[in-house]
């Protein structure tokens, strides 16, 4: 029986492999209380590859993104990168890593101090990591790094944040990575607050990113994208995989109540709200239905009661794992 073990293949292939992490918060008074916010998770993204991270907010797919980029600690087992244990990674070595790993998030002003014009992203850089290139060649690179994500360095690099677009803004930002010669961008909610015709841009710009090698993690609520962008789907909820595989898989055939209840909360213009209520509500009726995971694995109560070889995703076909129906307590099967 397949399992979604992630031993076994090549090192080579593999641009960041996450392997049954964890993540719990310390809240309420004096930190007595544990808030698990990602539980035993495992996936990879390869090079050349988009892995679509999908989930309600308060889901855990932002910590998990942070955790990739080393901004909240891992807990549990590892996240490697490029078969290097990140875990442990301080000072000169986590300067190194973010040669390689970086990260754009959702609100693209918060990352640009107003007072400073755009163009001081790129010098930050080369204070850190350029400091030897002259200024003749660090335009030219800079002018490069622009032109790769479809700006021009004329119409944005003497201009202040507020007089650029949220796109504009956006787009500067994934060329600073660019400059670095990245093999893993973590691109958390980087659509979300930008306008139609301008998300369409940085999507095809994720794209032509893809196609030149780049591993890209997409963290989304919006299933829309991630079906559209993704060649690998993992949908997340409180901590825990439910389900993960091929885009056309979990979309075209989704097994666990959770993904088909997101699927059908999917805004359609042909439908009114009123009877996509009702087959929300059906759908939550019906969690008591087949549990492919206990089908495959009959002898356990869950997760809690398992031993630790046994994976917390089972195979219900090529490339489409699923997880228990009652993985978090609250659901039956």
């Amino acid at each position: 029986m397949a399992t979604t073990s992630l031993a076994g293949k090549p090192e080579a292939e593999r641009c960041c492999t996450v392997d049954r992490v964890s993540m719990v918060y310390k809240i309420g008074a004096f930190g007595g209380t544990d808030l698990p916010a990602v539980r035993d998770v495992s996936f990879e993204v390869r090079a050349g590859e988009v892995v679509s991270l999908i989930g309600e907010s308060g889901s855990g797919k932002t910590t998990l993104g942070k955790m990739i980029l080393r901004l909240c600690p891992i807990t549990g087992e590892t996240i490697t990168v490029d078969g290097v244990d990140i875990s442990t990674f301080k000072r000169r070595r986590l300067k190194t890593y973010y040669r390689s790993v970086q990260g754009v998030f959702q609100d693209p002003f918060s990352s640009y101090n107003p007072i400073f014009k755009a163009d001081r992203v790129f010098s930050m850089i080369k204070d850190e990591y350029f400091a030897e290139v002259n200024a003749a060649e660090w335009r030219r690179k800079v002018a490069a790094s622009l032109e790769a994500v479809r700006l021009s360095p004329d119409e944005v690099l003497n201009k202040y944040p507020h007089q650029l677009s949220g796109g504009q803004l956006q787009r500067i930002l994934i060329a600073r990575a660019l400059l670095l010669d990245i093999r893993l961008l973590v691109a958390d909610e980087i659509i979300s607050m930008l306008d139609a015709s301008t998300r369409i841009d940085v999507l095809n710009l994720l794209a032509d990113l893809k196609a030149q090698g780049l591993g890209i993690l997409f963290i989304t609520h919006d299933l829309s994208l991630g079906n559209y962008v993704s060649d690998k789907t993992v949908i997340l909820r409180r901590g825990r995989i439910v389900e993960m595989g091929a885009p056309d898989r979990v979309f075209g055939n989704p097994l666990h109540p959770y993904t088909k209840s997101l699927l059908t909360s999917v805004p359609q213009l042909h439908r009114k709200w009123e009877r996509v209520e009702a087959e929300l509500a059906a759908g939550r009726a019906g969690l008591t239905g087949r549990c492919i995971y206990h089908e495959r694995y009959p002898n356990g109560d869950g997760p809690v009661g398992l031993d630790a070889e046994r994976p917390t995703l089972a195979e219900a076909e090529d490339d489409h794992f699923v997880a228990c129906f009652q993985a978090d307590g609250e659901e039956t099967c």
